[in-house]
Parts: C-alpha cells; sequence; structure tokens
C-alpha cells in the first residue's frame, strides 16, 4: 500500500466515523436538576487518589478485571467517586464479560453525555452531572430492557450498600 492510498483510506474512515455514528448513542433525558460543583484541579487531587484523579478529570481508563466492584453483587447504589452522586442502582448491573462494572441504565438525570473521538471512531462518553467526572463509554450492545451498556470505570465509582 503506497501513502496516497494510505491517506485516502485514512480520510474516507474519518468521513465515515464522523458522520455514520456521529450522533452517539440515544438516551432520555430526564426532568431531574442536580446542581453542578466546581472544583480546581488542585483540589480535586486533594480529594481523589492519583488513579481516580487520572480516570475522573483526565478520562483515563483502568485496566479490564482491575478493580472489585466488577465482582459487586450487593443490594445498593453505586455513586461517583468524586461527589458522590447516585449515578447506578445495583438492580441495573449486570456481568457483560467487558472486566468493568456495567449497567443497563442510570439513575435518570445523573449523567450527561458526549461524543469521543479520541479512538477515531466516535464513542458515546458519560460524565457525572454534578462533578463532570468522567465515568466510562456507553454501548448499544447491553441487555433489556433499554439495550445499553454503561460500561464504567470501578475507580470512578463508590458502593453504598442497602441497609
Amino acid at each position: 500500500m503506497d501513502r496516497r492510498t494510505f491517506l485516502l483510506g485514512l480520510i474516507a474512515f474519518g468521513v465515515y466515523a464522523c458522520t455514520a455514528q456521529g450522533e452517539g448513542v440515544k438516551i432520555k433525558k430526564g426532568k431531574t436538576v442536580v446542581e453542578k460543583i466546581h472544583k480546581e484541579e488542585s483540589e480535586w487531587q486533594k480529594i481523589l487518589d492519583p488513579q481516580q484523579f487520572q480516570v475522573l478529570r483526565k478520562e483515563g481508563t483502568e485496566a479490564p478485571w482491575a478493580h472489585p466492584l466488577n465482582e459487586e453483587k450487593r443490594k445498593g447504589v453505586f455513586v461517583c467517586a468524586g461527589c458522590q452522586l447516585e449515578l447506578f442502582t445495583s438492580d441495573t448491573k449486570f456481568e457483560s464479560g467487558t472486566g468493568w462494572p456495567s449497567f443497563y441504565d442510570v439513575i435518570e438525570g445523573h449523567v450527561e453525555t458526549r461524543i469521543d473521538y479520541k479512538l477515531l471512531a466516535p464513542r458515546t462518553e458519560y460524565h457525572c452531572t454534578r462533578c463532570g467526572g468522567h465515568q466510562g463509554h456507553v454501548f448499544q450492545d447491553g441487555p433489556e430492557p433499554t439495550g445499553l451498556r454503561y460500561c464504567n470505570n470501578g475507580l470512578a465509582l463508590n458502593f453504598v450498600p442497602a441497609e
């Protein structure tokens, strides 16, 4: 393959990525209003450990099967590790086989989405509505009733067991 063919292929892929899937995953918008919090980077570094800071504030990703919340099976709620906003109930957690905690639905109004092009092809990433902490990406290969898979970094969550 010559350089010209490679560059044309790369451009074609970019056009496809921007047009074919550019709208991202459709997620219903709720009427829930969550008050936002804003902190300086130095404040987040005091609150979060270095790995959490990398995931939540720098949109990093932990290694698969690295976090114990992937195996969490108790009843309770999963909250943002940055601000403790409730994001998922344990009833929506499922085993996706991906190595990250996965959920088929969120608590309405508690996450915001945007398109991420870091891997060239668009993906829908989601963040905590309150603090903007990066949680993970949502895909359209989850179970019913939503058909969605919210693939979450375990480092971005805390678990609060039901009493």
